[in-house]
């Protein structure tokens, strides 16, 4: 007790500035503790019939000395307190306990009434600690700001009224009321429920907090879809800011799902325009009925696809994205598929027509399937998906591939000779690509990436183009004949004669095997007198350390590194529908791989494919397979490729001789017509390779090089200033513009939003925006978002406000400052219903 004593006596020293302090013991209990009293430079004197002493000591002798005056009693009528003039301007020592706590926390002596009311909160040490750093930080101003404080402490939370009913709120999505039971036990139950009442215009007779919280809920959505809730636009601003925070996610949406029947929401959502519903989130059933209303009208062809690509955008906005994000992406995937197929036009007049043009852009719709086919397959809700998949995988199959293939059939059938004029040919790779590099005597490495097809190089291309400092080209290649891995990997290396084995498709190189790694080598090696060459898994050499990985370029001019993820999972059956993941994986392996490359010196950078693949998720149909009945002698026989000689066939397939090919020997070659499958036994046919189809055909040459200087930015976002720069009313709906489509160097930017006042207090709900915006049309790359105003705006009315971007610096929790727009805050008496 003394050093409480000490303690609060001290406060009235040293924090309040007082030299002289009075300390009446009414119940003449405390004179030991009195005694007991020892601080430095404090005179301690007892009050005894020696009022007028003691003011000519105090006032003339010892002016500025520090005095302690003790009367044992209680203090004096005002008319009897001779020393009354000098304790109004002094300061009166409580020492109950009470009083001790209050001169403890330095609480003004005036304020009391909020510690003597509450005696049971004051027990805890840990409670009289917290409300100590509250008081600290920022002084009360009124006993009920002392309860406001408290309050807080009960709950654990640490701020206003807002906070408490967050911490509050978690608890009870977690079937606990252990705060709103402490809250009660130290008397604060009333004043709470007034402070609520008053703070969000809760009043029911006898208030409880789960109605509170149902209420909330009802409330916040009720005003969202444009009616009048019976809570305020306090209440709504509070809402959002708690079903936006991180700290409170999971409370939210256990709230949220317990609430969502409660509300009967799914009910409400089945009479209102799905479109009107894109700015919300109160609900995970608001994201079932947008996701359900945008397949089916996919499906159906009756929403245009700018809308729902914006409408997917404008979802990531939702708490609910990353539950559905997946999803959300497949169906912007899909809504592109199906823009593009639209714009489409499938006809070509040559090889070298359907080629260019299938380089250009046709391959976009292989791409932008495959991605549908994964994000579906990765979202887990295959039947929510289920009418958008089937409206794109038979267009996919029928109008695209088919449609494709059997014109690029039509051309192909003309041929005699596999050439197609103005592409390079595989078979030519290491003279033109490789040992250019060579002959300006530069180091060079060949990443190949098993059935590598020309789309997944392509967003290789954009992937690595990211990356800082980096730059990346693709241009098409003409794949071997027939398109399957052991004549393709040969094909890459140097040779002057191809030929595939009399007995088998096994493929010689200038009459040497080339099975095996040992047998790459030694071909590759025989490509320039001198050249130290090395073949070598990718994995191996992703498994090398820093300064192995710089031996192996000190030591070497020509580096293949064989990597096979797409083939080794699509040519399974038993895991052939997994192709669109080990796609994504295999993009993001050779993403490392050229970084792992330029850290290890490696300047020159080409990435190729032995084959590129046809490939669909659903099982195919009795048409897909060819039908006619093969003649003659077959050594090998493929889902796309028949090999063997005097082969002859009923239509539906096209012959080539291994001369007509680029290959020696005399064997026949049968390919398939088109997309279509040859029938072979425990053989999967959703994903093959071997025939002529441009899927398997066209294949990429990137070359990846690295730059000096730094080249990736992200984009500018601009606020687009109101007709009137005013906040006339509680919310204010702003339009944000990003400057530059994002692009492989321009990168997204993301941003903070909120209103500031000049102080920096923010006076708003905030938003965290994504501007990633890739469109060309400025128009396209617009975004709005509505701001409500807080309680807190009201001090700054008539004044200049702010609404400011706000961008983290680095990975930081610091922010600067993007963009700053002045809007003068001009609103006439504020009520709840002013938005």
């Amino acid at each position: 007790m003394t050093d409480r004593i000490n303690a609060g006596l001290m406060r009235l020293y040293e924090d309040q500035g007082h030299r002289i302090v009075f300390w009446y013991d009414a119940a003449r209990d405390l004179r030991t503790a009195f005694d007991a009293v020892d601080l430095p430079d404090v005179i301690k004197v007892e009050i005894a019939n020696n009022e007028f002493g003691l003011k000519y000591r105090m006032l003339r002798q010892e002016a500025k000395a520090r005095f302690l005056l003790y009367k044992d009693g209680p203090e004096p009528p005002m008319s009897e307190n001779w020393l009354l003039d000098v304790q109004l301007a002094s300061a009166v020592f409580r020492a109950d306990q009470a009083a001790i706590w209050v001169a403890d926390l330095g609480i003004p002596a005036k304020y009391e009434a909020a510690v003597r009311n509450h005696a049971e909160f004051y027990r805890s040490g840990k409670r009289l600690e917290a409300l100590r750093v509250m008081e600290h930080e920022r002084p009360s101003q009124s006993a009920n700001d002392v309860r406001r404080k408290m309050l807080a402490v009960c709950a654990g939370a640490d701020g206003d009224l807002d906070t408490v009913i967050e911490a509050l709120l978690a608890e009870l999505s977690e079937d606990r009321e252990d705060a709103l039971r402490l809250i009660n036990r130290v008397g604060l139950g009333k004043f709470f429920w007034k402070e609520v009442s008053a703070r969000y215009g809760y009043t029911v007779p006898e208030p409880d907090f789960q109605d509170f919280a149902i209420t909330l809920f009802s409330s916040a959505w009720t005003c969202a879809v444009g009616e009048v809730g019976k809570l305020n636009a306090d209440a709504t601003l509070m809402f959002r800011r708690w079903s936006a925070s991180r700290r409170w996610g999971e409370a939210f949406e256990k709230l949220s799902g317990d609430y969502q029947a409660v509300l009967k929401i799914t009910e409400d959502l089945a009479s209102r325009d799905f479109r009107n519903l894109i700015p919300y989130d109160h609900f995970e059933e608001v994201d079932r009925r947008i996701i359900v209303a945008m397949v089916d009208g996919l499906a159906q062809q009756s929403l245009a696809a700018t809308d729902v690509l914006k409408w997917v955008r404008d979802r990531r906005q939702s708490h609910w994205y990353s539950r559905y994000a997946d999803v959300y992406q497949a169906i912007g995937y899909a809504t592109e598929f199906q823009q593009v197929l639209a714009a489409a036009d499938l006809i070509m007049t040559s090889v070298s027509d359907g080629v260019r043009r299938y380089s250009a852009s046709w391959f976009r719709l292989d791409q932008l399937y495959r991605k549908f086919i994964y994000h579906m397959q990765k979202s887990g809700q295959s039947g929510l998906l289920s009418a958008l998949y089937e409206a794109v995988e038979n267009r996919y199959t029928t109008n695209f591939v088919l449609k494709l293939n059997d014109a690029w059939q039509d051309q192909v059938s003309r041929l005699t000779d596999w050439t197609v004029p103005g592409f390079p040919r595989q078979m030519d790779f290491y003279r033109e690509q490789v040992a250019a590099f060579r002959r300006k005597h530069q180091k060079v490495v060949v990443i190949i990436s098993d059935a590598l097809r020309y789309e997944v190089a392509e967003e290789t291309l954009r992937e690595i183009r990211k990356l800082n400092r980096f730059d990346a080209e693709l241009q098409p290649m003409i794949g071997v004949l027939p398109s399957y891995t052991q004549l393709g990997m040969a094909a890459l290396l140097p040779h002057e004669q191809l030929a595939i084995r009399d007995d088998s498709d096994l493929v010689l190189l200038d009459g040497e095997s080339t099975a095996g790694a040992a047998a790459r080598e030694k071909a590759l090696a025989a490509g320039r007198s001198g050249d130290r060459v090395k073949t070598l898994a990718a994995k191996d050499f992703m498994s090398l350390g820093t300064i192995e990985g710089k031996d192996l370029f000190r030591d070497h001019d020509v580096l293949y590194l064989y990597h096979n993820q797409i083939d080794a999972i699509g040519d399974k059956l038993a895991t052939e529908e997994n192709v669109p993941s080990a796609t994504e994986a295999t993009i993001e392996d050779l993403v490392k791989l050229v970084r792992k490359l330029t850290s290890a010196n490696f300047s020159n950078i080409l990435i190729t494919a032995d084959h590129g693949f046809l490939w669909q998720h659903k099982a195919l149909e009795e048409s897909g397979f060819a039908l006619s009945e093969l003649e003659g002698d077959i050594i090998s026989r493929n889902r796309r490729f028949v090999i063997g000689r005097g082969l002859s066939n009923n239509g539906g397939m096209k012959k080539f001789t291994a001369a007509q090919l680029g290959l020696n020997g005399d064997q026949d070659i049968l390919i398939p017509n088109s997309i279509n499958r040859l029938r072979v036994k425990g053989s999967g046919s959703r994903f093959v390779h071997g025939g002529a189809s441009l899927q398997e055909v066209v294949l990429p040459i990137l070359r990846v090089g690295k730059q000096r200087k730094e080249d990736v930015g992200q984009v500018s976002v601009q606020i687009i200033p109101p007709a009137r720069a005013q906040i006339t009313t509680g919310q204010i709906q702003i339009t944000f513009y990003q400057a530059e489509p994002v692009t492989d160097k321009q990168q997204p930017r993301q941003v903070h939003a909120g209103i500031f006042a000049d102080d920096g207090t923010l006076i708003s709900d905030e938003a965290e925006l994504e501007f990633d915006f890739t469109s060309e049309n400025p128009r396209e790359r617009e975004l709005s978002r509505g701001f409500l105003l807080s309680k807190a705006a009201d001090v700054y009315n008539n004044q200049t406000v702010f609404l400011k971007l706000l961008t983290r610096i680095g990975k930081t929790s610091h922010f600067e400052d993007h963009a700053s727009q002045p809007l003068l805050l001009k609103r006439g008496i504020s009520t709840d219903f002013d938005f």
